[in-house]
């Protein structure tokens, strides 16, 4: 049944198993300028649905073979037409076939006979919301191709400048150890300084490759057991040169047991690093920063890890915040340093990534506790309380 002319109009879809009907109802349609299809039974309803994709269906309930409410069902049920409004127009009009009628999918829900001013709002109504559905969803789409397209971009220039900047730092590292001549103080230092640098930016570079295999479900774990003790103080070495030279402190606590965690080595050294570097970064001038680890509580068990420090803090309002990509903690916290905004979401996709989770507890002037939990080693000890560390901060 053709409808109106004009063929940008919204398209109806009329259901009732009485031609009459449909012909009444289409002719009023019409009349108001929609483009209308017809249909007298369940069967054939969802063929035109799937076949006209129409903004809207008017669907009697009171069907042979498929009623109404199947009918529904089975188009709430389809992607390609699970968004698409449905009002039941019907002789029935007890209760408990209006609660049907919702639990079925329906959006609205008309008694025959029905007036015509209200039948005719109702459509423009759902008519209106679907529209900025739509909208939405082309919204959406579109933002998701822009952020796809920002990604291949950025990944394609990080791997061309990765290898250049490789190549400059290990000419800095020859230059500082004065396998290129002597240095006085004075340059050693600046070169030495500027070894450093590059080493942030080449762990950007590696953070947003990660990054994006992580995100992209593309990394492949390599658990293991994992020695918690001597991992953390590994990591407290390694910090240990930059935090004299910030005039800071990085210590890490010998775990109260023998701990064994079951994860990947690398990506775990990965998050610790991260943290610390972000603590020393941001946590304020001569800053302490604490690595300690102890079995996960009975509810959450595995190992549970925290990096601490007793810096400038963290408001609460952005503890989520902070874990979301390309926010940055510079802006939050520290702003006369710069930050890639990827750390904080690497380490949290690398510890999803084990199935466990990591949050933060801090507030400004108390320093910033982070913790996060991975598996442990079968057979490992778990503490009996599940109770999260307290707020104060390690000295």
């Amino acid at each position: 049944m053709s409808g109106a002319p004009s063929g940008t109009a919204p398209l109806l879809l009329v259901v009732d198993d009485d031609p009459v009907n449909v012909e009444l109802l289409c002719d009023l349609l019409e009349a108001l300028d929609y483009r209308t299809v017809g249909a007298h039974d369940g069967a054939s309803a969802l063929l035109a649905a799937r076949e006209h994709l129409p903004d809207l269906v008017l669907l009697d309930i009171m069907m042979p073979g498929m009623n109404g409410y199947e009918v529904c069902r089975r188009l709430k049920a389809d992607a390609a037409t699970a968004g698409i409004p449905v009002v039941f127009v019907t002789a029935l009009s007890d209760t408990e076939d209006k609660v049907q009628a919702i639990e079925a999918g329906g959006d609205d829900f008309l008694t025959k006979p029905f007036n015509r001013p209200l039948l005719v709002a109702r459509i423009r109504s759902l008519l209106k919301l679907k529209a900025a559905g739509d909208a939405l969803e082309r919204s959406y789409r579109r933002l998701q191709e822009l952020e796809r397209l920002r990604d291949d971009l950025t990944r394609m220039v990080v791997h061309d400048v990765k290898s250049p900047l490789s190549a400059l730092m290990a000419t800095l590292e020859m230059a500082v150890d004065g396998d290129l001549g002597p240095l006085s103080p004075e340059l050693a230092r600046l070169l030495d300084d500027g070894r450093e640098r590059a080493g942030d930016v080449l762990q950007m570079i590696d953070n947003l490759l990660e990054l994006s295999r992580l995100e992209e479900a593309r990394v492949e774990l390599e658990p293991r057991e994992v020695d918690v003790g001597a991992l953390l103080a590994e990591a407290a070495d390694d910090f240990a040169l930059r935090a004299e030279q910030r005039g800071a402190r990085v210590a890490a606590v010998p775990p109260p047991a023998a701990l064994v965690a079951r994860a990947d080595e690398a990506l775990l050294r990965r998050v610790l690093a991260n943290l610390v570097g972000n603590a020393l970064k941001h946590g304020g001038p001569g800053v302490g920063v604490t690595l300690a680890a102890e079995p996960g509580g009975e509810a959450e068990g595995g190992v549970r890890f925290t990096v601490a420090d007793d810096g400038v803090g963290i408001d609460p309002a952005h503890h989520e915040t902070i874990f979301r990509k390309w926010e940055s903690l510079s802006r939050l916290e520290a702003p006369e340093e710069g930050s890639s905004g990827l750390g904080l979401t690497f380490c949290k996709l690398a510890v999803e990534a084990h199935g466990g989770r990591i949050w933060v507890q801090s507030r400004p002037g108390e320093g910033a506790r982070f913790h996060f939990v991975v598996p442990a080693a079968e057979g490992a000890p778990a503490v009996e309380s599940a109770e999260g560390p307290a707020e104060a901060v390690i000295a």
